[in-house]
């Protein structure tokens, strides 16, 4: 029997083989990772790992016993170079492995400044996986010039612990504002309030020309003309989901592998879950990034793979942490026309709550847990608090 393969060793692959052992499966289950590490937890990487408040063990999900004590064969360091779906074979070096079903779950990739640009110069770095901080690491020293590209969360959260560890910051968006994919106005300059006030440079609508070097990045050529010295610089551009693998094999893609609502892609026999894979939702189709989504999808995946027939309903949340701020969000803002600001309970606390029509889509929370907490449990219900009285209604109340 060849059993259940895994490929992607991140937090929906260590979830899915986890829940097929808690729901009953007993059959040969393989999870197979390219890293030369045993799965870990990705967020804190560029926080409290790269702080050095957070040690390499605290990362791990699990402890190398887990895998033992629950017969589960786990590869790191094999990188699969190809799907043959018609043998039910996956190619890892000379040697062929049989499944008979096989789930992938293989993320993402973060997007790497053009080469032509000097995106591959000494000191130019992405913020992915664990090989990446430490490459880093070394870097990180006070009064070190920083020039992170990008003014999403990755690159706001990258410049945070620049600012935390000394660094000279400057961080450069080529929209018009900060988080302009991603937030309103509102939390963008709710943002960029709290990065100036740690001495971070911010230049919205400005782009990155060149990098300057010869093997290492020492200055940057910005589009408003400016020539900066950069001692290193950090892409926070955006990932791309990892879809080389399925679509070598013929698998449908669509903004990643495509599944149904249970998670199979386009063969019967395969299945994807987590950063990599969109689903349908709602009438449309999304792809998550967030590692409640790579949790719950996976597990899901992982009961459907034994006969559940259960749709994946995702219930979105995701959160940053900048500084002292912790923003906790609740579902998707998609399609908004009107944000209510609502002032926290405490000095630096508020919230913004989406709105389409009358209808809740999402809260962003600052420093706001109660807030917080309010706002996905009614967006979760389907209820939507008056939007012209939900800044000064009373929390409590609107759960009623």
């Amino acid at each position: 029997m060849a059993g259940i393969v895994v490929v992607g060793a991140g937090q929906a692959g260590a979830a899915l083989v986890a829940k097929l052992r808690t729901e009953g499966y007993d059959g040969p289950l393989t999870l197979i990772g390219e890293e030369p590490v045993l799965p870990y937890q990705r967020p804190p990487l560029s926080k409290k790992y790269l702080l050095g408040e957070m040690p390499l063990d605290r990362l791990l999900l699990r402890p190398a016993a887990f895998y033992a004590e629950n017969a589960i064969t786990l590869r790191t360091g094999a990188r699969v170079k190809a799907i043959d779906v018609s043998s039910r074979m996956l190619l890892i070096g000379d040697e062929t492995v049989a499944y008979d079903q096989l789930a992938l779950t293989t993320g993402t990739v973060a997007r790497q400044l053009p080469e032509a640009a000097g995106g591959r110069l000494g000191g130019v770095h992405v913020v992915r996986s664990l090989a990446d901080v430490d490459r880093m690491a070394p870097a990180f020293q006070p009064g070190a010039r920083a020039l992170i590209v990008g003014g999403g969360y990755i690159g706001l959260e990258a410049a945070a612990v620049a600012a935390k560890l000394g660094l000279q910051v400057t961080l450069i968006e080529t929209a018009e504002r900060i988080l302009q994919r991603v937030a309103a106005r509102e939390t963008a300059d709710y943002f960029r309030r709290l990065h100036h006030a740690h001495g971070v440079e911010i230049c919205e609508g400005t782009g990155l020309t060149a990098l300057i070097g010869d093997h290492a990045v020492s200055g940057a050529r910005l589009s408003d003309g400016r020539e900066i010295a950069v001692d290193l610089v950090i892409a926070g551009i955006g990932v791309t989901p990892a879809t080389g693998l399925a679509a070598a094999a013929g698998l449908a893609l669509d903004n990643g592998i495509a599944v149904d609502g249970f998670g199979r892609t386009s063969d019967p026999h395969v299945w994807a879950a987590g950063d990599c894979a969109s689903f349908p939702w709602r009438g449309g189709r999304i792809r998550l990034e967030s590692v409640q989504n790579a949790i719950d999808q996976a597990e899901s995946v992982a009961c459907n793979m034994l006969g559940a027939g259960t749709a994946y309903d995702p219930k979105p949340w995701f959160w940053s942490d900048q500084y002292d701020v912790k923003l906790q969000i609740a579902g998707l803002n998609s399609g908004y026309d009107r944000v209510v600001v609502r002032p926290g309970g405490r000095a630096g606390a508020v919230s913004h709550w989406y709105y389409a029509g009358a209808r809740l889509l999402a809260v962003d929370a600052m420093n706001d847990p109660r807030a917080y907490m309010t706002g996905k449990r009614l967006i979760e219900a389907g209820v939507s608090p008056d939007p012209a009285a939900v800044a000064d209604a009373d929390l409590k109340a609107m759960l009623v």
